[in-house]
């Protein structure tokens, strides 16, 4: 532990050692919670200062209306899928959540007595989303994105805590996290949140709008977006909530792509409407949701109501415009004669014989962005294992693309992809061609 500690802390052992010594496991300490009300909720945003944290106090008679923004926030926050596990009940927990340390589980959010938060109180959950604790003190594995929900209101954390206990309880305990030692120890972790974490409070950005800030706090405080969309250190912190300039997902072969470049995602030049359709039914005229995006639409995203929805998207291309455009570097598409054949084969029927697509039905290949990107691994997965978008209301019969991993050689894949990034779109894409190698690996992880 000591190696550890001198190579996370860069200090004196003794220093940390001594420090570590100090710190209570119990809930001592504990900021007193604030008061019902006291902060702006999702729906009330901006907020002009940070919430006040006067003396607890009861929740008062929980309406419907309280009960149902409760569940629109613990979708939207991803809350039911990660704590879902497939075929089992809802909010029940021991779903695995692979990291670059290991695989951690997911808790029981029911509110049966014994493993899951029948014990718990309003003031106990505002403490694990604002602080990282537990109810008995103890740090919670950042697996677990505090670093966002230390943003979300206390009035948000209540609701979200009463709808909680409307849902069915039962009795599942969670499966012991399978971490490399140290990583999850009390120890390392009281080290972890000293180097990356801080609680805070949401405050709104002076001289934006409305809009504008109520979407800042939907993507950087209930619905996470960084935790996906920005890189992390090595010991998997957030460089910072409002990072979305793209990663490598943990645990998983996807690309989560930089959302503030328009030659990645077009989120600066998409009309507004497309964004929020895109966001809310996980398809758009030029652009689906697949993969780990496609499960946040259909399990989160879809819930929010179209002001939500709208305000996440002026965040989100605001956001894209003022970056500044990346230069790209043309490079002649590739023509090869052996991608063009698996193309008009296997693909051309659905979209188009050059690339045009099918409105409504299957996305135009010529001049989509996803393929497009520099790295062109979410386009190889898209086709080794088909292209899924998510069943929503505004998506009700999504149709899907077959996999193809057993029918095409890793030759044949890398061939059609080069062809549908180089040659289906002009004369130069500025998309490099994709190797046979490129696309093995992506196969060997992905398995």
């Amino acid at each position: 532990m000591a190696d550890i500690a001198r190579r996370l802390v860069g200090a004196d052992v003794s220093a940390v050692t001594s420090w570590l010594a100090s710190q209570p496991v119990p809930d001592q300490g504990r900021p007193q919670p604030a008061t019902v009300g006291t902060a702006p909720s999702a729906s009330d945003l901006p907020c002009g200062a940070s919430p006040s944290r006067p003396e607890a106090q009861p929740i008062p008679d929980v309406g419907e209306a309280r009960l149902a923004r409760g569940e629109t926030l613990a979708r939207a926050g991803n809350c039911v899928a990660c704590h879902t596990m497939r075929g089992q009940p809802l909010m029940s927990g021991a779903r695995p959540i692979d990291t670059p340390f290991g695989v951690v589980f997911s808790s029981n959010l029911t509110p049966d007595v014994d493993t899951g938060l029948g014990r718990w109180s309003a003031a106990d959950f505002w403490n694990a989303l604002h602080r990282g604790r537990s109810r008995d003190g103890r740090r919670l594995a950042p697996a677990f994105p505090y670093e966002h929900t230390t943003l979300i209101t206390r009035e948000d954390s209540d609701a979200i805590y009463a709808w909680l206990q409307t849902v069915p309880a039962v009795r599942a305990k969670q499966p012991a996290h399978q971490l490399t030692w140290p990583f999850g120890t009390q120890p390392a972790l009281a080290i972890w949140q000293l180097l990356h974490f801080k609680p805070a409070n949401f405050i709104a950005e002076p001289g934006r709008d409305d809009l504008w800030n109520r979407g800042a706090y939907l993507v950087e405080a209930i619905g996470h977006c960084a935790a996906c969309h920005g890189p992390r250190n090595r010991l998997g912190a957030t460089r910072s909530v409002k990072n979305l300039s793209g990663s490598a997902m943990p645990g998983s072969a996807w690309i989560a792509p930089n959302l503030l470049d328009d030659s990645e995602t077009g989120l600066a030049s998409t009309p507004l409407d497309q964004i929020i359709r895109l966001l809310g039914a996980g398809r758009a005229a030029h652009a689906s949701a697949l993969g780990p995006m496609a499960e946040v639409v259909q399990h989160g995203l879809q819930y929010l109501d179209e002001r939500d929805l709208r305000a996440m998207a002026i965040y989100l291309q605001g956001r894209a415009r003022e970056q500044a455009p990346r230069a790209a570097t043309a490079r002649e598409g590739t023509r090869s004669n052996a991608g063009a054949e698996v193309y008009r084969t296997a693909c051309a029927d659905c979209h188009g014989d050059s690339g045009e697509g099918q409105p409504g039905r299957y996305p135009a290949l010529r001049g989509n962005r996803a393929v497009l990107q520099s790295d062109p691994t979410n386009t190889v997965l898209a086709v080794l294992h088909g292209g899924y978008t998510p069943v929503t209301a505004g998506n009700p019969t999504p149709p899907g693309m077959p996999p193809f991993a057993l029918g095409l050689s890793s030759t044949e894949l890398a061939s059609v992809i080069s062809w549908i990034r180089g040659g289906l779109q002009g004369a130069s894409s500025g998309a490099p061609a994709v190797t046979a190698p490129l696309v093995e690996r992506v196969r060997n992880r992905s398995r």
